[in-house]
C-alpha cells in the first residue's frame, strides 16, 4: 500500500499509529492528551487495540466528560477524512465483541476480533488486545495490582497530583506507572505475557505482534519475533506508530501539557454507547527500539 500523504499544515504523517486502553468513561482516562495526540498526526490505518472504552466502569457509575466527546469526535473525523479506523475490543469494552460476527462497520469505524498488518517493508504484524492470555500467564498478580484498592487510590492520587502540576503548567506524570513497576511480582507477570503474545506470533508464522492490556508500553525482541505493547492513555499516555518505512517508534506524549480540564460531566451525552448496545442487544521492517519524548 503507498503512503498517502493527508497530514494538514503541521502534522505529523504516519502510515499506522496503534493506540490502546484510555479507559474513555473513567475518572483516570487521560482523553484529553489523546486527543491532542491524534489531532497531531495523520495516518492511513489507525488502530484502536482494545479498552478504548471502559465498560466495566460505565456500568457501576457514569462519569463523560467534554474531553472524552473530543477525543471520540477527533476519531470520527479521522474515518470521514480518509483514515482506516480499525477498533480491536478489549476485556473492559467486550460489549463490541458480540457484534463481532456481523463485520460491522459504523461510521467509517470497522470492528474486528483481531487484525493482521503488513508493514511498509512487507512485514507481517498479528494486533490483538491481549486479554485472551491471561489465563495462559497466570496473569493474576498484575490483574490484582490493577483491580485491588491500592491501584486504585493510586490512579486517585495521580488525578490529584497531576491535577496541581496542571495548575501549575506542568506536564503530566504518572505516579501508578511507577508504582506498579516496583512491584516485583508484577514485572515478572509482564514478562511472562510478553513471552506468551511473542510465541503467539511466532506460531502463526508473523513477524511479531502488537497488542495492549497491561499498560507497559514496549518494543522488545523474543527469540527473533518484535513484540510490541502500545502502552495506554491511563498512565503512561504512549502510542505505537509506523513510519512510511516501516519503521516503528513509541511516541511519549506525557510530556505535554493539556488544555484546562472540563471537568463537569456531561450525563447527557450523545456518546452514551456502551448503555445503548447493551439495551439494543438485550432486545433483539525495521523496528526502532528508541521512545521517541515529544517536547513538552
Amino acid at each position: 500500500m503507498s503512503f498517502v500523504d493527508t497530514s494538514l499544515a503541521g502534522q505529523t504523517p504516519y502510515r499506522a499509529v496503534f493506540l490502546s486502553d484510555i479507559h474513555l468513561g473513567t475518572r483516570g482516562s487521560q482523553a484529553a492528551l489523546a486527543a491532542d495526540f491524534l489531532k497531531s498526526i495523520s495516518c492511513e490505518k489507525l488502530y484502536l487495540v482494545g479498552d478504548i472504552i471502559d465498560g466495566w466502569r460505565l456500568r457501576r457509575s457514569w462519569y463523560w466528560d467534554n474531553h472524552h466527546d473530543e477525543l471520540l469526535q477527533v476519531i470520527l473525523r479521522m474515518a470521514r477524512h480518509g483514515t482506516d479506523v480499525i477498533y480491536i475490543p478489549g476485556n473492559h469494552d467486550e460489549m463490541f465483541r458480540r457484534w463481532l460476527p456481523m463485520n460491522l462497520e459504523v461510521a467509517g469505524v470497522r470492528l474486528l476480533p483481531r487484525a493482521d498488518h503488513v508493514t511498509a517493508d512487507g512485514k507481517r504484524y498479528l494486533v490483538l488486545h491481549g486479554d485472551e492470555f491471561d489465563s495462559v500467564v497466570r496473569y493474576a498478580p498484575v490483574l490484582a495490582l490493577l483491580g485491588d484498592q491500592a491501584y486504585t487510590a493510586a490512579l486517585v492520587l495521580n488525578r490529584w497530583i497531576n491535577g496541581v502540576r496542571r495548575r501549575l503548567g506542568l506536564p503530566y506524570r504518572s505516579f501508578s506507572a511507577w508504582a506498579k513497576r516496583q512491584v516485583k511480582g508484577a514485572v515478572k507477570a509482564i514478562d511472562r505475557f510478553e513471552e506468551a503474545l511473542a510465541k503467539e506470533a511466532r506460531q502463526a508464522g508473523a513477524d511479531g505482534i502488537i497488542c495492549g492490556h497491561i499498560h507497559s508500553p514496549e518494543i522488545r525482541i523474543i527469540d527473533g519475533v518484535c513484540y510490541m505493547n502500545t502502552g495506554d492513555w491511563v498512565e503512561s499516555c504512549t502510542g505505537l506508530v509506523e513510519d512510511r518505512h516501516g519503521q516503528f517508534s513509541l511516541i511519549d506524549w506525557s510530556r505535554k501539557t493539556p488544555a484546562p480540564a472540563r471537568d463537569v460531566p456531561t450525563v447527557g451525552s450523545r456518546f452514551r454507547w456502551p448503555e445503548n448496545m447493551m439495551s439494543r442487544r438485550n432486545e433483539e521492517g525495521t523496528v526502532s527500539m528508541t521512545s521517541v519524548r515529544e517536547p513538552g
